[in-house]
């Protein structure tokens, strides 16, 4: 069974719906402080930010201040337990740092997962060995990383693709996250056959940009992912993943640019078929090739290129 909704995302939508009513009422964050008997804003600020687990009884005041009915109140008392909730729901996930924990606990609780990466494999799809080399790099920029325990902790999240209900997972890789340069032969061969393993579960579709390919505006600079959950009611999630910390996007206006980015890499990118029998092509292939080789990228005979128009500017939803 999928794992309950995060608590980031609970917190998320607690603050959203606080806020609204806050804004119903007509009132200021000091107007509420001022009748609560809180010392400063700050408090409140940090609730309807989803930057704190709240108090439910601090909950429970704000819901009467708002003159929140019976069964709004009910739902909302249902959220608030949920953002609440602290070391008993990380027990599910197993122990691994704060960075990893973020993108399991939206794994997690996910309906969709849409994950873009331009230079390596993701995460989710990772050999242990393979995961071994990427993070051994880390630990070169960064000789604290405790290599052996991210890997077993990335081992923990690959889970969410194997149970009983999991997410619907697409994952979209440019040429350079499938390039066998500096990686030992053995170990991108394994990786290739597990791809092609992974790609073939009715949940996982990968797909693979082909040389050739221009997005226009709608190409993203950066690796990112993008959840939805199975309350729709809780606010989709992208995540901007960067060299020492991650941007957590879920306003409408910035979700509008990230859904059409990613129209448009699955308008660019080869089919979940054509990808499957590259892979299993390439992973058959007893040179192993580099895209630094007199032939070139080794993706670069036998696929499409296709060019996709200019990106406009997409309008944010209207409230």
């Amino acid at each position: 069974m999928p794992l309950p909704t995060s608590p980031v995302i609970r917190r998320a939508r607690l603050g959203a719906e606080l806020r609204q009513l806050r804004r119903r009422e007509e009132l200021t964050l000091e107007q509420v402080c001022e009748r609560l008997g809180w010392a400063s804003t700050s408090k409140l600020s940090r609730i309807e930010l989803g930057q704190s687990r709240p108090d439910l009884a601090d909950v429970l005041d704000l819901l009467d201040v708002y003159r929140v009915a019976a069964e709004e109140r009910d739902a909302l008392i249902v959220i608030a337990r949920d953002a609440a909730t602290g070391r008993g729901w990380w027990k599910t996930l197993g122990g691994m740092g704060e960075r990893q924990r973020a993108y399991a606990e939206l794994e997690a609780g996910a309906a969709t997962v849409v994950e873009y990466q331009p230079a390596v494999v993701p995460g989710l799809l990772q050999t242990p060995a393979y995961a071994q080399l990427c993070l051994g790099g880390a630990r070169r920029l960064h000789p604290d990383v405790d290599v052996e325990a991210d890997v077993r902790a990335r081992l923990v999240r690959q889970e969410v693709l194997h149970r009983a209900e999991p997410p619907r997972y697409t994952a979209l890789l440019e040429l350079t996250a499938c390039d066998p340069v500096g990686v030992p032969a053995g170990v991108w061969r394994e990786q290739l056959r597990h791809l092609v393993v992974l790609s073939r579960k009715p949940n996982v579709t990968i797909r693979v940009m082909p040389p050739g390919v221009t997005t226009g505006g709608a190409h993203p600079l950066t690796p990112f992912s993008r959840y939805s959950f199975p309350d729709p009611a809780d606010p989709r999630t992208v995540m901007i993943e960067a060299l020492t910390t991650d941007v957590r996007l879920v306003t409408a206006a910035d979700l509008a640019w990230y859904d059409a980015v990613v129209d448009r890499l699955l308008d660019a990118a080869l089919s979940a078929a054509e990808t499957t029998a590259l892979l299993t092509r390439l992973a058959d292939d007893p040179a192993l090739p580099s895209s630094t080789g007199p032939g070139g990228h080794p993706l670069a005979s036998g696929v499409r290129p296709e060019a996709v128009p200019v990106l406009p500017r997409p309008r944010p939803p209207q409230d």
